[in-house]
């Protein structure tokens, strides 16, 4: 199962994401350095429950596939929260400057197009974004969570922010999960800026309500692309700039993946025609 489930048109998140406000990157790791005397037997005994749990999630989850064989075949998805990433200094949340969260339309579930006043529409390979909310102690979809996305346009352009897209807010909305803790976001597949390896920035509220005010978010990180999915889009026209930025990074020399990127990497599928479908369990 995917291991779960944010970026500026430059460089590393650091130049794109200068305004980290997390402190680094964190990620939960299991200790298995305990001695097996007999304490510790009794206490693996205990354990054996959860990870029954566990298995069965995975079970569930493995239905997701991928086209390139670059997604996840880890089965723990659920159980692990998702790592804190920098929103980057373009969120849009108000965090830093533009905030399209108290606006009247931000809630919809195609983000290709500009809403609230402004017009314009991205360009693109079509995307269908899948994310699905768990509690990372119970594997329960967390139902009626919200989740706020953004990413850049095919060009590298972020809306409200980059010049070339200064009069837009499209690629930005939020949605709230279904009785699966599921959301679905229409869009086109973001192109590969210099600096950074192909993301897509999210954060996660509570609910609707508490998703107008950024203060409010208990979660948000960033969606890696594989790259096998990305050299099929980027290979059709209006991601040339795209082919020659994804050739000078790695997920491996990416400063916001470095450290792994098995939670965030989105499992793909689909084609350039049809559009593709990049779909991520996120641990909350």
């Amino acid at each position: 199962m995917l291991r779960s489930i944010i970026g500026r048109p430059d460089h590393r998140d650091d130049d794109h994401d200068q305004h980290d406000d997390h402190g680094g990157l964190h990620r939960d790791l299991l200790s298995t350095n305990a001695a097996m005397d007999r304490r510790s037997a009794l206490r693996a005994a205990a354990k054996l429950g959860a990870l029954s749990l566990i298995a069965c999630a995975a079970d569930a989850g493995s239905a997701l596939t991928g086209d390139t064989g670059t997604s996840s075949s880890s089965g723990t998805a659920c159980a692990t929260r998702v790592p804190q990433e920098t929103a980057g200094p373009y969120p849009g949340d108000g965090s830093n400057g533009a905030n399209v969260l108290n606006q009247t339309g931000v809630v919809r579930q195609d983000i290709r197009s500009s809403f609230a006043g402004l017009s314009g529409t991205a360009a693109g390979v079509p995307l269908a974004l899948e994310l699905t909310l768990v509690s990372a102690s119970t594997c329960a979809p967390l139902a009626d969570y919200a989740v706020y996305v953004w990413h850049c346009d095919r060009a590298g352009n972020y809306s409200l922010y980059t010049s070339a897209a200064l009069n837009q807010n499209y690629l930005r909305g939020v949605q709230a999960a279904d009785a699966n803790g599921k959301v679905t976001f229409t869009s086109i597949f973001p192109g590969c800026y210099s600096g950074r390896w192909p993301h897509i920035h999210f954060e996660v509220y509570s609910n609707l309500a508490a998703a107008t005010k950024v203060s409010n978010k208990i979660a948000t990180s960033q969606i890696a692309l594989p790259k096998a999915t990305c050299d099929l889009v980027y290979a059709t026209t209006g991601y040339d700039a795209s082919v020659r930025n994804l050739a000078s990074i790695s997920l491996a020399s990416d400063n916001v993946f470095s450290d792994g990127a098995s939670l965030e990497l989105a499992t793909c599928s689909g084609n350039v025609a049809a559009g593709i479908t990049a779909a991520l369990t996120v641990g909350i």
